[in-house]
């Protein structure tokens, strides 16, 4: 029996320590911060020299009253290549409202006499009981069914992106995150996704429905989105218990 119960113990254990660790470091202190320097974020601006005739140029144009790069006043300074950032704007205000109803209901009645059979009373000597009807059947049945479903949520917030990379065709894959923390909570915003170069506009911004396949995720850790989580064990049981 005690073979039997070592492997139950330790996975017991696992998930003990699995869901307390996070506490356990953040106990009697706010939660830490991630560490930015091994973001793709930062792999991308840092890791992406610029080309050697840019460089060139620049130099060449320093002292000239006119340039043609990103730098002069003309110039195009929109997100166009890995290692450059861009503002990710998000502006959510959407309301749904599905409602549906059905109804449905049947009903059915059989019955038979007999009166007489080859000219012979049904009856005969049992004339004194009432055969009528001889065989009667009835059935009936009903279902309805009523469903409303709302939501509505509503979200504002800018954030600085990074392309961290460029398709063959020319799209810029980008993403960004953002880590704000008040005393004992910490907010943080993830957005990724892929964006074309035409759709980001002259002030070097994207709104987020313009983003393909974008994920976006606005949560936080501490200690009041502790306090709103059920315990570790009231999950397992919620998994494991049928009923």
């Amino acid at each position: 029996m005690k073979r039997k119960l070592l492997p139950l113990g330790g996975l017991v254990v696992l998930l003990f320590g699995a869901g307390c660790e996070q506490r356990l470091n953040d106990l009697g202190r706010p939660p830490g911060l991630s560490e930015i320097e091994t973001t793709r974020e930062a792999q991308a601006m840092s890791s992406i020299p610029l080309p050697r005739d840019i460089v060139m140029r620049q130099e060449a144009e320093g002292s000239s009253l006119w340039a043609a790069g990103r730098q002069s006043l003309l110039g195009d300074r929109r997100a166009q290549a890995a290692g450059d950032i861009l503002t990710v704007v998000i502006e959510i205000d959407e309301q749904a409202e599905v409602s549906a109803s059905s109804s449905r209901g049947r009903s059915g009645a059989e019955e038979m006499r007999i009166g007489a059979l080859l000219g012979i009373d049904a009856l005969g000597p049992l004339a004194e009981i009432d055969l009528v009807p001889g065989v009667s059947t009835s059935s009936s049945g009903s279902s309805s069914g009523n469903g409303t479903t709302r939501r509505n949520e509503k979200l504002t917030l800018r954030v600085a992106a990074t392309v961290v990379g460029n398709l063959p065709n020319g799209v810029l894959r980008i993403e960004g995150s953002q880590e704000v923390r008040v005393n004992y909570e910490l907010r943080e915003l993830l957005v990724s996704g892929y964006v074309r170069p035409a759709d980001i506009s002259r002030q070097n911004e994207i709104p987020y429905d313009k983003i393909a396949s974008a994920r976006i995720s606005y949560g936080g850790r501490g200690q009041i989105t502790d306090m709103q989580q059920p315990r570790i064990g009231q999950q397992i049981t919620d998994m494991v218990l049928p009923f």
